[in-house]
């Protein structure tokens, strides 16, 4: 009797559930509440921006500055102007009067030589030459008495006091002094030329600097012969440092763009942190040696002078080289990284977070770029912030509102 009373028992509260939930199923609220939602009618308006809540996103400004589109090369310090001195005689140089790193001023004496030619021969010369001088004082006063003889028949030949050899043979007694003195005269003119030579090669003995500078290099000591039938070798040169030429090596591809007056600037290593510029003065228009053979890059020299009024760069440094091709003041810059991608009308797609941290895709135009930045022309304004790379499709926060929209809207359809 207990077991049949248990059984009716469960039977009951059976049937009561199923007529609890009868009842559930046909509240028009339950049903309004479980019906699937319609279409949004506002599915092909544009999407909301993306809000980033938690998300920690890597980001870049846009702000105002300057920007330099330059090209790069790599180049060398060099003597902007010199000059060399050489020996114009031969002989034994018999002292150098000046070392490496000394200033001289131009014609000063650098170094005395000993000449071959043996002074007895100079002394020789200048006795001949008082020689002739004697004999040309002699002869003219021969010639002056012969003068006067000659006047004296003339006259008395006129008078015909006198025979015709008397006067003949004092007008040839004339002519001959006259012949005697201008060969005394030509000889001394020819001996003249001949101590002038002389002179000049003593002034030669001394090697005189062609211009004023810093002696750089010598090819010379003392007790040194020089010989002066050899080819003319430079025995000192002497460099203006107050001013340098710096001699870049640009690629082929980057030469084109180069023109003359363009600003240039260059670091060394000798001096880190230091700047020197100057504007290009001249592109060298064939290849630099050792390039553009057999299918090489050619490399092209170009060269710009520098201001070095305190010596501090020297020959032969190393320069890093940059020419400013364009450039421009107070405009819009953008760290190159922030770029999106370049669509068919060169302007670029870029992601801008705002205040509310909201995500919205904006189109740029740029200008001038570099390897760190580029100009922006429209698009932006200073203080917008980018996302560098592309915003990313599902974030923690917003996952899980994603998934269960999609699983309710599965359930009810």
């Amino acid at each position: 009797m207990a077991s049949r009373a248990r059984r009716v028992s469960s039977r009951d509260v059976a049937a009561a559930l199923l007529s609890l939930a009868a009842v559930l199923g046909a509240s028009p609220v339950l049903a309004q509440a479980t019906k699937p939602s319609p279409p949004a009618a506002t599915a092909a308006s544009a999407p909301a921006p993306v809000k980033l809540d938690t998300v920690k996103l890597d980001t870049v400004t846009a702000r105002r500055g300057d920007i330099q589109q330059t090209v790069d090369a790599a180049g060398k310090v060099q003597l902007h102007k010199w000059a060399d001195a050489y020996a114009q005689i031969g002989g034994q140089v018999k002292e150098v009067l000046v070392a490496i790193g000394d200033t001289v001023q131009a014609d000063q004496p650098l170094l005395e030589i000993t000449p071959a030619q043996q002074p007895a021969k100079v002394e020789s010369n200048r006795a001949q030459m008082a020689r002739l001088q004697a004999d040309l004082a002699d002869q003219r006063a021969q010639l002056e008495f012969a003068q006067l003889q000659f006047k004296r028949q003339t006259q008395l030949k006129a008078q015909n006091a006198t025979r015709e050899e008397a006067f003949e043979s004092a007008r040839m007694n004339a002519s001959s002094a006259t012949a005697r003195v201008d060969a005394i005269t030509a000889q001394i003119h020819e001996l003249e030329a001949t101590l002038k030579i002389d002179e000049e090669a003593r002034q030669k003995t001394l090697v005189r600097s062609p211009i004023s500078g810093t002696v750089v290099s010598m090819a010379v000591r003392a007790g040194q012969m020089l010989a002066a039938a050899q080819p003319a070798a430079p025995l000192l040169r002497i460099a203006d440092l107050s001013d340098m030429t710096v001699a870049a090596r640009v690629a082929e591809n980057d030469v084109t763009r180069l023109r003359p007056g363009m600003a240039a600037s260059f670091t060394t290593p000798g001096y880190p942190g230091r700047h020197w510029s100057g504007k290009l003065r001249q592109v060298i228009p064939i290849p630099a040696d050792g390039t553009g053979e057999q299918g090489k890059q050619a490399f092209y020299t170009v060269l710009f002078e520098v201001r070095n009024p305190d010596h501090e760069l020297m020959s032969g440094m190393s320069a890093q080289v940059q020419f400013v091709v364009a450039q421009a003041r107070d405009t819009l810059l953008l760290p190159a990284n922030g770029l999106g991608v370049q669509d068919g009308d060169g302007q670029y797609k870029v992601n801008v977070l705002d205040a509310g941290q909201h995500v919205g895709a904006r189109t740029v135009k740029v200008g001038l770029r570099n390897a760190q930045q580029v100009q922006i022309l429209s698009g932006l304004a200073a203080g917008d912030k980018v996302l560098v790379g592309p915003v990313p499709d599902v974030f923690p926060a917003a996952a899980a509102a994603d998934a269960g929209t999609k699983s309710a809207t599965a359930s009810g359809s």
